[in-house]
């Protein structure tokens, strides 16, 4: 149970212990049933799988469960109980819900049908509620504390490299430039080049392509180290081996 009384759905669904009066923060998936019952679909993050809120129709105002639509945040008290349908082990039986914030069906743009990652890419602030993104952020949790844990049980120092260097690296690739001048009216030296005198650092600065050069001067010092983190390449090639943008492991 968490600050404030409420469990998390993935401690509910592995409940032992149907009959116990729960509290559960999160949102509305979907909503569907008839005029006797209304059944919520409720997720909160802790795990991809819902768990459905059965509510009484008559036991609720009406305003109340209109309002309650796909992308609403409530607060809903009740009984955990088995399940009596199937997809589930146990589901809450509702005694009270708290609408604590609505969502309006007809601009909500996450309904309950397939979406395309082009339509996603245009909402990047609500596609980490989809399955496919909360999936991919899990996965990808997953994989960095096994990096971690891999390292770490060898012995392994995780180094942490800068993301903004004046070093390629050995000429790992095409770079991102980091810098604070005026586009539009870039300052000029003498000799006619760019006066890097007037940009933040004084110099040319990057992205960085590679943290091996820090790596090695911690590597002779540490011992065995590992570099874990974002790197940048500026080469317009769209393909999944080129991307601008990814973590590299550098042991």
């Amino acid at each position: 149970m968490l600050s404030g009384g409420r469990t998390k759905i993935s401690d509910l669904l592995a409940s032992t212990a149907p009959g116990t009066d729960v509290v559960v923060k999160g949102w509305v998936r979907t909503k569907r049933g008839n005029k006797n019952v209304a059944f919520i679909a409720m997720n909160d993050g802790s795990t991809i799988h819902n768990i459905q809120i059965v509510a009484d129709v008559a036991a609720f105002d009406e305003p109340l469960l209109k309002s309650i639509t796909t992308g609403s945040c409530l607060k809903v008290t009740g009984t955990l109980v088995e399940s009596m349908g199937s997809g589930q082990p146990v589901e809450v039986q509702a005694k009270a819900i708290e609408l604590y914030g609505g969502a309006d069906p007809d601009t909500y743009p996450l309904q309950k049908k397939g979406h395309s990652m082009e339509f996603l890419r245009e909402i990047a602030y609500l596609r980490p509620r989809t399955n496919t993104f909360g999936a991919v952020l899990r996965i990808r949790h997953a994989m960095a504390y096994a990096i971690h844990k891999y390292f770490n049980d060898r012995g392994f120092y995780y180094l942490h490299t800068p993301l903004i260097t004046g070093s390629d690296a050995e000429g790992a690739g095409a770079m991102f430039q980091v810098t604070t001048l005026d586009l539009n009216d870039v300052p000029r030296n003498e000799a006619g080049g760019v006066d890097y005198t007037q940009d933040f650092f004084g110099k040319s600065c990057n992205l960085t392509v590679s943290g091996q050069l820090e790596g090695e001067l911690g590597a002779l010092a540490l011992s065995q180290i590992y570099t874990f983190g974002p790197t940048f390449r500026a080469e317009n090639s769209n393909t999944p081996r080129h991307l601008a943008e990814f973590w590299m492991i550098e042991p």
